[in-house]
């Protein structure tokens, strides 16, 4: 046999180095190896997680044969992975989420069932878990439960309890009394109950279809409460601005109100005496009409004043057929005053 010396270097470290990486890969992954007596782990799929952690425990017939190692979030379902030794899981196997504690700490509980063995790799389906119950069970059983009762014939067991026990204390009648008077009336309301149970059980079903809605409104009251909140203090610099204009436009009032009152009188003056020639302002207005037409027509058409002399040529004389000065006009004979005190 070679001594090591003498044996190819290169080939030794190279085998020295797959023994270290094999070492350190059977340390690091020792927990998920079989053969190391750690247990085997397998996944299981749950409709909710139900407050189930980490390093809990695992039960089959309520004794403790491994612990969960991890609880994720799949795709609408939670994925729970946990690590059992010494039991055979099979393929019918079942699991579901359990009290453990009053204090609310759970445990996985996992009935093995089925002639083959479950493979780790693949798994366990919702429909072989099941959670704790839920309201919304406790609901529906709550109202299949009352729905069952015979709410007369409970009511006619109570009095036929209190008549038997009439000579019992008093406190003891009026108890019997009470709970008749109670069974009276659970059995006149049992519609009214079974309504409200049925209309319970109505209301937590469109909630619950209409989840996907509920979380688009929260979604969106989050986007509006954030907008509000990047804006505060864009509304605060405007409020804050709007007071600073009050302050200043308080003080320039202030500051003029020697000049303004003075002002004000003598718009008051102007005003008054507008108002007492209103009617001298209206004639004018409607005289003015007449000017700017004329004073229009004679500066209309270039820069000269246009005008007619009626008058300055002798008048047109018509005589044996003859006409003298067909172009020229008569002066107009002026109208008899007909102003104030005309006849």
């Amino acid at each position: 046999m070679k001594r090591l010396k003498d044996r190819n270097q290169a080939s030794v470290g190279a085998v020295t180095l797959v023994l270290i990486v094999l070492i350190t890969a059977v340390t690091y992954f020792s927990d998920s190896i079989p053969m190391f007596g750690n247990g085997t782990t397998y996944t299981a799929a749950f409709a909710e997680s139900a407050g189930l952690a980490p390093d809990n425990e695992v039960q089959v017939a309520g004794v403790k044969v491994g612990q969960v190692t991890s609880v994720e979030l799949g795709h609408k379902q939670v994925l729970v992975k946990f690590r059992v030794k010494g039991v055979r899981v099979g393929d019918a196997s079942t699991a579901s989420i359990e009290i453990k504690t009053l204090l609310g700490e759970k445990y996985l509980a996992l009935d093995t069932k089925g002639g083959g063995t479950q493979s780790p790799g693949d798994t366990i389906p919702v429909q072989r878990t099941r959670t704790p119950f839920q309201l919304q069970d406790a609901f529906n059983q709550l109202s299949t439960t009352v729905g069952d009762i015979d709410t007369k014939q409970l009511a006619q067991s109570f009095t036929a309890l209190s008549d038997s026990l009439k000579d019992s204390p008093q406190y003891l009648k009026d108890t019997l009394s009470g709970l008749s008077a109670l069974s009276k009336t659970v059995s006149s309301r049992d519609a009214d109950l079974h309504a409200l149970l049925s209309n319970t059980s109505k209301i937590s079903k469109t909630l619950s279809d209409r989840n996907a809605q509920l979380q688009q409104v929260i979604s969106d009251g989050n986007l509006l409460l954030t907008e509000l909140q990047q804006r505060r203090e864009q509304i605060s610099t405007l409020l804050k601005g709007t007071q600073q204009i009050s302050q200043q436009l308080s003080g320039l009032v202030a500051d003029n109100r020697t000049q303004i009152g003075p002002t004000l009188a003598a718009l008051g003056k102007v005003t008054d005496v507008l108002q007492r020639n209103q009617g001298n302002l209206d004639r004018s207005l409607q005289l003015m009409a007449p000017f700017a037409r004329v004073g229009a027509n004679a500066t209309g058409n270039g820069r000269w004043f246009e005008g007619y002399l009626c008058g300055l040529l002798p008048p047109t004389i018509t005589a044996g057929g003859l006409s003298i000065n067909p172009e020229g006009c008569t002066p107009p004979i002026s109208a008899p005053d007909q102003g104030v005190g005309g006849r």
